[in-house]
């Protein structure tokens, strides 16, 4: 359920960024998404995607 919820989140999150980024056609906007998305998909596969002893 961690997994499923962890990846929702992220979706929404990825979606909403692109959608500003679209919206906002800015190549330092898209770079700070970009490091944005980034780094919550990798906090997210450290956290949630991991066994947890």
């Amino acid at each position: 359920m961690d997994k499923l919820m962890s990846l929702a989140a992220f979706a929404v999150l990825a979606a909403f960024l692109l959608i500003l980024a679209v919206k906002v056609p800015s190549l330092d906007l898209i770079l700070v998404i970009a490091l944005t998305i980034a780094l919550a998909g990798y906090d997210m596969l450290t956290s949630a995607w991991t066994k947890k002893d």
